[in-house]
């Protein structure tokens, strides 16, 4: 079953160009699911009690228009499948008069927060919701391949305000990093990010980046080179 909400673009979510950035896109999905658990009584102090929480893996996230300072958007989000220890669910972002504007497939990780490790899912964590059916649209595979001459960039370390309330860096947090890398005027149609560990207060980022005609890649490694997250960036 879909979960909706209404909401009018803020000036403090646009960027340079008075529109809606990517991260503000990806904070309302985020802001819609957390929602709808909250909604049907599986949210965060819920499954926190349970020792359980949801940890996004992978993101595709397709733009096709940011919209301007004021508009007024409704955000959209449905679960369409569970299997395992995953959940699977899509987003939307259309106009009020519903033009769509953005739409995103996404993969949750049910873990054993104490243990940090995957946890099959039961009745508890599924029967409250609704299945609904997949958004049409030209789904990628979950996993990025990184390209050839990766290029290694400055490493910084994990901040304060990177982190979210599981006291790891948020999953928006690693787009902003990766955005970092953008040439100029670069305009993201759609963005693909794989998470591979949770990255936590002081921890140094070390990035590799790759620059192709049309697609920017950038892998946020740990000091061993392990990936913390790899995330794709690409124009229309």
């Amino acid at each position: 079953m879909n979960y909706s909400f209404n909401s009018r673009v803020r000036y403090s979510e646009t960027g340079e160009d008075g529109r809606l950035t990517l991260p503000g896109a990806l904070n309302y999905f985020q802001d819609c699911c957390t929602f709808q658990a909250e909604s049907i009584g599986l949210g965060m102090e819920v499954l926190k009690a349970r020792d359980r929480a949801w940890f996004l893996s992978s993101w595709q996230v397709i733009v096709d228009e940011y919209p301007a300072m004021g508009t007024e958007i409704k955000i959209t989000t449905a679960p369409y499948d569970f299997k395992g220890f995953m959940g699977m669910r899509n987003f939307t972002i259309e106009t009020a008069d519903g033009r769509l504007l953005a739409w995103a497939n996404s993969n949750w990780t049910n873990l054993i927060i104490s243990k940090g490790i995957p946890a099959r899912l039961t009745p508890a964590d599924t029967d409250n919701y609704v299945l609904s059916e997949k958004i049409e649209m030209d789904y990628a595979p979950r996993k990025i391949s990184l390209p050839d001459g990766m290029i290694s960039q400055e490493p910084f370390q994990v901040q304060k305000h990177h982190l979210d309330t599981n006291h790891h860096v948020n999953n928006c947090q690693y787009i902003c990093m990766a955005e970092d890398f953008l040439p100029e005027k670069f305009k993201v149609y759609q963005m693909r990010a794989e998470y591979k560990m949770q990255a936590k207060l002081g921890d140094m980022i070390c990035p590799k980046t790759k620059v192709e005609s049309g697609k920017v890649v950038v892998s946020l490694d740990d000091e061993k080179g392990k990936p913390y997250a790899i995330v794709e960036l690409a124009e229309k």
